[in-house]
């Protein structure tokens, strides 16, 4: 999960898709900087983090 700290992911959720910067993923949330301002997902929610495809 390192290796995407830095670069635009999208964090999938059984509720919606985030997209951002995956800036930090610690033991509870996951921590992303979107156009929008900051998006936290705790962890237990997230189904799925990939880079986004351009």
């Amino acid at each position: 999960m390192t290796e995407l700290i830095g670069k635009i992911v999208e964090v999938i959720t059984a509720e919606t898709v985030y997209i951002g910067r995956l800036v930090e993923v610690n033991e509870e949330e996951v921590y992303l900087e979107s156009d929008a301002g900051w998006i936290v997902v705790p962890v237990e929610k997230v189904g799925l983090i990939r880079e986004k495809e351009e």
